[in-house]
């Protein structure tokens, strides 16, 4: 625990803040820094003796002894008035008294609290009450009696203690074995910052008991605690991404910048002074690779990838957008590190903010202020078709570290597309037949794609698989050539579209591709026409 929340907690004890709330699912472990606070003299002057309320066990004093009759709140509420100490009393189950939505609390709990918060202030004696509960439920007749104190989630050194504690215990024991070196335990404890030290125990534990061996293929085992806390949160998609870098065709420039960014959120990274990357903005041509590189990215760094639907923002009550807003952010930042994916960004913050009473511009606000500022290791992954319709000051460097423009593949490119394409189609022997994916092969179906986009080389595939299913036979050349013919890419019913996002490009962006991979042969996606500027990274 920082010494952040003891400080403030002694700060507004010697305060004598009547009544304070602490939003925490970690009980035990707020009840100690509470306790610890408490009776620490160099901290608060005058030592406070701490008693607990909870449902079942009642009012507990320090003595640990439980006093009869204390059940009720409103009883517990009457004895907290006639306390003659200094003491702090943690009340651990009265939130159910307070209301939810669209239901109001007990008239008579909320009305005690306030009679409470009225005598304390002016008693003789110091004495604070101090609500804990996983939910925050504070009654609009109270908002200006208590004072929330923020308990932050276990940081990382807490976690390391905890993974390295249970190692040790088991390593004992001689029945497992560990294969973790000191810079692969960092990244363990990384990956469960934003779990409590409940969680966290129970995801290492889970690791452990897998298969006896404890290793770096233990570390979605991690990921899986955090997708159940991404899940219950709601406003964040936990996604599989199932592929890697090695999979994406091409947009070699773009490979080489991330790879160089792969565990820079790791300590070593901040031995050279290095922040933790922003994140990078990917726009151009649909089908050619920037929603499969943001899944890319998250399996290659072996971090969870959160797709972020900006439409789930807009929804609800009148003022829920912004706390949707805030609720996403802190779930991600939980999370973290992390990739958060925001997919087709320009669909939820356009340019144009007119006709919605402004939420939409305070919504981008703060997205745009948490994008600016963050400190936690969340790299964000934009992707975006319309680039134009973006506000400018989303494109501005602070914001991303990189905005990248993927373009048409080049004939090398499209070499690399067709080889992933076909080799993940053709493993299942009733496809492959007698199909020799040769060279000769390759360069012929490169050749006659000329202007295709990634998705649309894939679906060439698909639809050649289609047209072999249908004979009950395996696919043939002729196959993929038919489709080939039949199908009008997107280069030809979009052409003055895509003239101009490359003329958009041109000056403001960073080709994806790489220089070496430019074919003077390859027609209208060679270098002269191309949009964004070629680059090495």
């Amino acid at each position: 625990m920082s010494r952040g929340f003891r400080a403030q907690l002694a700060q507004l004890l010697k305060a004598r803040v009547p009544i304070l709330y602490i939003e925490s699912h970690e009980e035990q472990r707020v009840l100690a820094e509470i306790v610890a606070t408490a009776r620490d003299d160099a901290l608060v002057r005058t030592p406070r003796a701490v008693w607990t309320w909870s449902a079942t066990e009642g009012l507990v004093g320090p003595d640990g002894a439980a006093r009869s009759g204390t059940a009720n709140p409103a009883a517990v509420l009457d004895a907290v008035l006639r306390f003659d100490d200094a003491c702090v009393v943690v009340l651990r189950d009265l939130h159910p008294h307070l209301g939810s939505a669209g239901r109001p609390g007990n008239p008579e709990v909320v009305r005690r609290l306030r009679d409470v918060a009225a005598a304390l202030k002016s008693g003789p004696v110091p004495r604070t009450l101090i609500l804990v509960s996983p939910v925050l439920r504070i009654p609009p007749e109270l908002d200006r009696d208590v004072t929330i104190v923020d308990f932050p989630l276990p940081t990382e050194r807490e976690i390391r203690v905890v993974l390295d504690s249970l190692i040790a215990a088991n390593v004992t024991s001689g029945r497992i074995q560990i294969d973790l070196d000191d810079v692969a335990r960092e990244r363990f404890a990384k990956a469960a910052v934003g779990l409590t030290l409940h969680e966290a125990e129970n995801a290492f534990a889970r690791a452990i008991v897998n298969d006896g061996v404890l290793d770096m293929r233990d570390l979605s085992v991690v990921h899986e605690e955090k997708r159940q806390a991404v899940r219950k949160a709601g406003l964040l998609e936990f996604v599989d991404a199932g592929i890697d870098l090695a999979d994406v065709g091409g947009l070699e420039t773009l490979k080489r910048w991330l790879a160089k960014r792969d565990g820079a959120w790791l300590a070593a990274a901040g031995e050279y002074g290095l922040p933790a990357p922003r994140g990078i903005l990917i726009t151009g041509i649909p089908g050619c690779g920037k929603s499969l590189t943001a899944k890319a990215v998250a399996a290659t760094w072996e971090l969870p990838l959160l797709r972020f639907d900006i439409g789930r923002v807009f929804a609800g009550l009148v003022g829920s957008s912004e706390q949707n807003l805030r609720t996403a952010i802190r779930t991600a930042e939980a999370t973290s590190p992390c990739v958060l994916w925001v997919d087709e960004i320009e669909k939820g913050f356009a340019a144009d903010f007119a006709g919605d009473s402004g939420t939409s511009a305070r919504v981008f606000g703060s997205f745009l202020t948490w994008m600016q500022e963050k400190t936690r290791p969340v790299f964000v992954i934009a992707t975006a078709n319309n680039i134009e319709g973006l506000p400018p000051e989303l494109l501005r460097k602070g914001r991303f570290d990189e905005v990248f423009f993927v373009d048409l593949p080049t004939r090398v490119e499209r070499l690399s597309i067709w080889t992933v394409h076909l080799d993940r189609r053709l493993r299942a022997p009733a496809a492959a037949g007698s199909l020799t994916v040769d060279d000769t092969l390759l360069k012929e179906l490169c050749g006659l794609t000329e202007g295709y986009s990634g998705a649309e080389i894939e679906q060439v595939v698909v639809s050649g698989l289609f047209e072999a299913f249908a004979a009950r036979r395996p696919l043939v050349k002729e196959d993929l050539i038919r489709a080939i013919a039949n199908m009008v890419p997107l280069s030809v019913t979009q052409a003055e579209r895509i003239g101009a996002l490359r003329a958009w490009a041109s000056t403001r962006a960073v080709a994806a591709t790489a220089a070496e991979d430019w074919d003077s042969g390859a027609g209208f996606t060679g270098p002269s026409t191309s949009g964004g500027r070629v680059v090495e990274f």
